[in-house]
């Protein structure tokens, strides 16, 4: 048996959090909590917390947001919208915003209303544009044009996962590096050229009298990310130009909510493929 006190080399970080609760103003029922609970403690985050869920709750009541894809829980709102990368960078940019994988919505205390309201109108937009009907629509529309052709090149393109590189100027391999196509790993190359016009057409301003290679290239995966330390600020306008840099915090924190959403795909169709299976006997 244990005593409930945390060894002398035990991490702070190891020791329980525990339960909280709210209690009336009563100072019998207070001495009779502290009595049987000593090592109980006042949180002054959590009382500011429930107060500030009051408020964003209230606000809401008086000016609220209507809209089909957000709902009112008793402990705050529900989003649930189509998939949209700009509503996913919209809703983490609000505090305390958390996506529910089990449920597939996200969740914002009422303590963050300001926040949603400000950004809901862009939010709104960017989901019905997410909708299969006009996803639908916009592909009709650029259907066989030269921005549809336009379209299909660049898909192409990146799915060949290679980019191009100085010959005289490589970067440093199986490491983060900022690219104008996001945060890369760099395998090898096998020192292919490339076209000038294609570096141009699908990735940056090819230098003039500069000679490019082609290098593969993977995306990282969020342990590898986590890891990586940042750079110090952004990247110099020489080295936008040359096609690489190091990748500050910003560029990193991006890459790494990526890396994190593929694992969550990752984990469910693995799921969802062993429900699936049926044993051998039960044809």
């Amino acid at each position: 048996m244990t005593d409930g006190r945390r060894k002398k080399d035990e991490p702070a970080s190891a020791a329980r959090v525990g339960a909280t609760t709210d209690l009336p103003h009563d100072r019998i029922t207070l001495a009779r909590f502290r009595e049987a609970f000593p090592r109980a403690r006042w949180s002054d985050r959590l009382n500011a917390d429930r107060f500030a869920d009051e408020k964003g709750r209230d606000a809401f009541a008086f000016d609220p947001i209507q809209s089909r894809y957000l709902t009112a829980a008793p402990t705050g709102f529900q989003i649930r919208t189509p998939y949209s990368r700009t509503v996913v960078n919209q809703i983490r940019e609000i505090s305390h915003a958390r996506w529910g994988a089990d449920r597939r919505l996200w969740t914002v205390p009422y303590r963050s209303f300001d926040e949603l309201r400000k950004r809901w109108l862009r939010i709104e937009a960017a989901v019905e544009r997410s909708e299969p009907e006009a996803r639908r629509a916009r592909r009709e529309a650029i259907k066989e044009t030269d921005e549809d052709e336009a379209s299909k090149a660049r898909m192409r393109e990146r799915r060949r996962k290679r980019y191009p590189i100085p010959a005289d100027d490589a970067p440093p391999s199986e490491r983060a590096i900022g690219t104008h196509v996001g945060v890369v790993f760099f395998i090898d190359t096998d020192g292919e050229l490339a076209d000038p016009a294609t570096v141009t057409a699908f990735y940056f301003p090819a230098a003039d009298g500069e000679e490019y290679v082609w290098a593969s290239w993977r995306p990282g995966s969020l342990e590898e990310l986590v890891t990586t330390w940042p750079a110090r600020g952004q990247p110099e306008q020489r080295e936008r130009e040359r096609g690489w840099w190091m990748p500050d915090l910003e560029e990193l924190r991006l890459a790494r909510r990526d890396a994190k959403s593929r694992r969550l795909a990752k984990e469910r169709k693995d799921k969802k493929d062993v429900s699936g299976e049926r044993p051998a006997d039960s044809a």
